[in-house]
């Protein structure tokens, strides 16, 4: 079976302003608290959330082509992205403030390819909260390890 086809929306925290924690959802930002995460630029790119920025990953095993489609700037970043052979879809991030910390919506569009993709699709999709928190966690002690160590980037 192809065509399976799911939208998943889960929230997290993170204890940080919007505009800080938006950072962390850009492809570079990512690099800090995401393991494995190494986004690669075909062509120049100043700034990563430009809408038409294109970038390709590895994560898993698996090579993804990502491309911004929309942003507003500390608010929202949409991207497309396609596992060639596996997935398609949509990736929007929302950042919104909630008293001293920020709420981030993560939103996944997702299309599989073939029948195994259906099959992974449907188990990321029961797996979304977990992973979701597997996101809040790890942002969380990055936070922590960057407030606390000299190793320490950007403005936090």
């Amino acid at each position: 079976m192809t065509g399976t086809r799911r939208r998943l929306t889960g929230r997290i925290r993170v204890a940080l302003p919007p505009g800080e924690a938006f950072r962390l959802f850009t492809p570079r930002g990512e690099q800090d608290w995401a393991h494995g995460w190494h986004p690669a630029f075909p062509a120049p790119a100043p700034d990563d959330t430009e809408p038409g920025t294109v970038f390709e990953t590895s994560a898993h095993g698996r090579h993804t082509i990502w491309l911004v489609t929309d942003r507003q700037p500390g608010q929202r970043i949409s991207y497309a992205r396609v596992t060639p052979g596996d997935q398609a879809g949509t990736v929007t991030i929302t950042v919104s403030a909630a008293d001293r910390h920020s709420e981030v919506e993560v939103t996944y569009q997702l299309t599989a390819l073939t029948g195994p993709a259906s099959r992974e699709l449907r188990e990321f999709a029961d797996e979304y909260p977990a992973y979701l928190q597997s996101w809040q966690d790890a942002i969380t002690a990055w936070i922590h390890n960057a407030a606390a160590g000299p190793g320490h980037r950007g403005a936090l």
